[in-house]
């Protein structure tokens, strides 16, 4: 049964979790689904991702029957991606992608899902979305790359919950810091959003997210040389002139990618 699914038109790329009927519980076979979709959007010329889950929720968290029986044979000290093991890559290869990503969430964001929502750049929610970081339930912490991801939220806040394993709210997600804002209909509004982005320059956007991923815990004197390092690598170049010509002559740009 597929896990995972990705359609790529007009330079956005849909990326659906497609175990509906499971609320899209995390197994083995999405851990090797998901770490396969992001590793062919590493390569790809994409200019923007939106990630959501079919059916009733976003991801439910992991599927513990089925992760229970291969329990003793994870490895969590090998650096398989980067900084990264191989479980912590399904949350944290979505912030590690050249281009933006943009969870669309509903139903339930527990444990896991929690934590693959987290690599997003830009996160958004329904309304009525349920959300726990429910590791400690099962007496475990978030290792899925979470507390890397949640450097942005306000610790007092992340503290309890991780402590505590409490659902949450959508509100309170918004208030904390795990979600950007809320969207009655979350995966229309990321769609409507991506294609806002992917009519921008692609060499802007993605020198952007580099940007933003350096601030995230570089000192003040690398992000200055990192900023002007980039804007040189933009100057004149064949997209950025497009972006003044297309401004003046008040027409849609044409990017190269």
């Amino acid at each position: 049964m597929t896990r995972v699914t990705m359609i790529v038109t007009d330079g956005i790329a849909e990326v659906r979790l497609t175990r509906g009927a499971k609320m899209n519980a995390i197994d083995p076979a999405m851990f090797d689904a998901l770490i396969a979709t992001i590793d062919e959007l590493q390569a790809s010329s994409a200019r923007c991702v939106v990630l959501s889950g079919e059916g009733r929720a976003f991801c439910a968290g992991l599927d513990m029957a089925s992760m229970a029986a291969g329990a003793g044979g994870i490895d969590l000290a090998t650096r398989s991606h980067g900084p990264a093991n191989r479980v912590q890559q399904v949350a944290w290869g979505w912030r590690a992608l050249p281009m933006p990503v943009i969870a669309a969430v509903h139903g339930l964001a527990f444990g896991g899902g929690m934590q693959i929502m987290a690599g997003a750049d830009i996160r958004l929610a329904a309304p009525d979305t349920r959300f726990a970081i429910m590791e400690a339930k099962w007496g475990l912490v978030a290792d899925m790359a979470g507390f890397a991801l949640w450097r942005g939220v306000r610790g007092d806040i992340l503290r309890e919950l991780a402590y505590t394993a409490r659902e949450f709210t959508a509100q309170e997600a918004v208030a904390g810091g795990f979600v950007t804002r809320l969207a009655d209909d979350p995966h229309a509004a990321a769609i409507d959003l991506a294609r806002t982005i992917a009519a921008r320059s692609p060499d802007a956007v993605r020198a952007a997210k580099r940007l933003a991923r350096l601030a995230e815990d570089a000192d003040a004197a690398t992000i200055l040389a990192a900023e002007s390092a980039e804007q040189q690598a933009l100057l004149g170049r064949q997209n950025q002139v497009e972006a003044v010509r297309a401004g003046m002559e008040g027409r849609p740009a044409r990017f190269t990618d």
